[in-house]
């Protein structure tokens, strides 16, 4: 399963993304786990301290590396300079898997250990003083977006991301990867607009969205949840002295998490597990082609000096059928 955590700056995805990674975790499950937010928090939030939060390496600073192996054989990208993050797979590429190792990983991933399981942890990299003035920070986010374009995920498998906050998701394709989309919202006014931005972006996009309230502290809050998002609220957090200790570095055991919060992530749980059964791999590569032909269109025949259209194999549909290339 592929699954994105979004909503509104401060509204406490990264923290609620991090818990459900380790629920997952402690299940035993094979877990990604990317940040791909502009502040990087998610590997603290994972419980490594700040040298080696900072010291974990940037998707961005390997994407030759990236685009190098998941070209693969496939004929139809003359070279890894030509691919670009909307770059979808063929005959002869490479595709990445959950649970195996290859390149990709030991540059860009490194383990986690968690209570009851490690987990793999990539991240985008942060700003640095180069990129300001000159680059937006989609232009990071694009190998996460290559590495999905590219991803054959089974059932028990789980990448999870911490996406940009608000609806930066949707100056690309990238809000179309995922099998289900947990957005975090407070119950205020600002935190429900979020909700109502990005539904109505995703709509013509089959996105499976639900809504977590966070910060939830008593029936007015809920009843306001309720009355804002409707059916799409899946479950509420409230205050947690577990998440307080794990803010400030002093984690407990992981099964300490308070009862009415860890049945919370069982039930984010069994939500993207339910998605399963309505995977269509079809439409998923259909879009991610969508996107890939707006960017060759927008800028990327102009910034590679080829035909980018090229690159889409008719005859290829993604799925766990697909066989990698030895």
């Amino acid at each position: 399963m592929k699954i994105a955590f979004v909503g509104k700056g401060g509204s406490g995805k990264t923290t609620l993304s991090s818990l459900f990674v380790r629920h997952l975790a402690a299940t035993g499950a094979p877990v990604v786990a990317i940040d791909a937010d502009i502040n990087q928090h998610l590997g603290t939030a994972l419980g490594l301290d700040d040298a080696d939060a900072a010291a974990l390496p940037s998707l961005g600073e390997h994407l030759p590396l990236i685009k190098d192996h998941l070209r693969g054989t496939n004929p139809r990208i003359a070279s890894a300079e030509q691919m670009i993050k909307t770059t979808p797979p063929g005959e002869g590429s490479r595709l990445l898997r959950v649970r195996e190792d290859n390149p990709v990983y030991d540059a860009c991933a490194r383990p986690v250990e968690l209570d009851g399981g490690a987990v793999r942890l990539m991240v985008t990299g942060p700003f640095t003083d180069a990129d300001l003035g000159v680059a937006c920070y989609h232009s990071k986010t694009g190998a996460v977006e290559l590495c999905l374009n590219h991803l054959v995920d089974g059932r028990d498998e789980y990448v999870v991301v911490d996406m940009t906050a608000g609806s930066d998701s949707f100056a690309s394709g990238m809000f179309t990867r995922f099998d289900i989309t947990f957005l975090v919202a407070e119950p205020t006014r600002k935190g429900v607009s979020v909700y109502r931005q990005y539904k109505e972006y995703a709509r013509d996009f089959g996105v499976t969205l639900k809504v977590v309230g966070n910060k939830v502290q008593g029936p007015d809050d809920l009843d306001f949840l309720r009355e804002q998002v409707g059916d799409d609220l899946l479950v509420t957090v409230g205050h947690s002295d577990w998440v307080r200790a794990m803010e400030k570095g002093r984690p407990p055991r992981f099964e300490l998490l308070e009862e009415d919060n860890g049945r919370a992530l069982r039930t984010l749980h069994a939500a993207a597990d339910a998605t399963y059964e309505l995977r269509d791999w079809a439409r998923y590569t259909r879009q991610m082609v969508h996107f890939h032909l707006k960017n060759a269109h927008s800028w990327g025949n102009e910034r590679t000096g080829a035909d980018l259209a090229a690159q889409v194999d008719p005859g290829f549909v993604l799925g766990e059928e697909v066989a990698a290339p030895a």
